[in-house]
């Protein structure tokens, strides 16, 4: 395990490992601005929270998340860290794996811009994945079983998204049927706080897990271990993720928790307490399996499987098909990006 000390000192004497920590820290920041404010969508559109002190609420959570679920199961970063071959030659694949931080971080930042919820998750793998192919020429540089992995947290996270989110809030209404509606007000405010400090605690345990595993990965390559595979997380590096992930949310959190929690479906505090039980538990599921889902996804569909409830058509579906087409380019598109970035990094330094 790498201590503090040890990694400044690296820092210090080491251009290519300062350059890949800065670029992965940009990455981690733009995935806080982009991806953690699903977390917190729903009690800000609702209501229950402020958005300062839900930003607050999201890092707290996002650490513990980072915490707790690292040593129950790192398995997650894992995945990542072994996704695609960047052994051989470490000086290249450094600089491969620079050029995909860099696709991610322009992939994220257009997606912000237009306030669509992308999924920095994979954007990630996307990217990874296209920087590994022109670094091996080929697909020879794809861990096909650990992709399979990714493709299965896609499926999960889309359809288990939704119809835990429909299931969930139909079994809160009949529970609370026969109950006078501004008598649960004031218990779903605050099942709505719990909500998305659940929401916030499994974004960090699913994203910060990812971002851990680059980071360690770009450790190894710039001190020239091409070959390593096996990994333990310092409580350092935890720290230092989580921090950054919260940063990035209080800079531009608030057009994100528009789109998804205002202008995709109007909900209600028993919606939003609904929609936030459901995401983080297909969450929760996901990290204790090891499978890299989307927290994007997961959270938006099950919004929109609590929306669906009542009628299909108070789903804002115009928003919906930005978000699908958003998702649908993200593989190809990023991974596009990271490649040609990676193509054209690789011959200049």
């Amino acid at each position: 395990m790498v201590t503090l000390t040890a990694f400044l000192q690296q820092l210090s004497t080491n251009p290519a490992l300062l350059v890949t920590t800065v670029l992965t820290l940009g990455v981690i920041l733009v995935n806080g601005w982009t991806d953690a404010p699903n977390a917190i969508a729903t009690c800000v559109s609702t209501r229950s929270l402020g958005i300062r002190t839900a930003i607050l609420m999201a890092a707290g959570c996002n650490f513990l998340g980072v915490l707790v679920m690292t040593a129950v199961n790192a398995q997650v970063a894992q995945t990542i860290y072994n996704m695609a071959d960047f052994g051989g030659d470490s000086h290249r694949a450094l600089v491969a794996l620079c050029a995909a931080m860099v696709a991610i971080v322009l992939w994220a930042s257009a997606a912000w811009y237009f306030g669509i919820p992308t999924s920095e998750s994979h954007a990630l793998i996307a990217g990874i994945s296209g920087a590994a192919i022109a670094l091996n020429g080929g697909f020879g540089g794809i861990n096909g079983g650990e992709w399979i992995k990714v493709i299965y947290g896609l499926v999960l996270s889309t359809l288990l998204g939704f119809f835990s989110g429909l299931i969930t809030v139909r079994i809160v209404e009949t529970i609370c049927k026969n109950i006078p509606r501004q008598k649960t007000i004031g218990f779903f405010k605050g099942g709505q706080i719990f909500g998305g400090g659940a929401m916030a605690f499994m974004h960090g345990a699913q994203d910060g897990q990812k971002f851990m595993g680059v980071f360690l990965l770009g450790m190894s390559l710039a001190s020239g271990n091409a070959k390593t595979t096996e990994f333990s997380i310092p409580l350092w590096l935890m720290v230092l993720c989580s921090s950054v992930m919260a940063l990035g949310t209080s800079i531009g959190g608030y057009k994100i928790i528009k789109s998804v929690g205002m202008d995709m479906v109007k909900l209600e505090k028993y919606e939003g307490f609904s929609a936030d039980l459901a995401g983080a538990f297909c969450l929760l599921l996901s990290s204790l399996t090891g499978l890299p889902v989307s927290t994007t996804h997961t959270k938006t569909t099950a919004i929109m499987g609590v929306g669906a409830n009542r009628r299909l058509t108070n789903v804002n579906w115009g928003v919906v098909k930005e978000m699908l087409y958003a998702w649908v380019l993200t593989f190809p598109g990023c991974g596009v990006i990271g490649y040609f970035t990676a193509f054209i990094f690789m011959r200049i330094f």
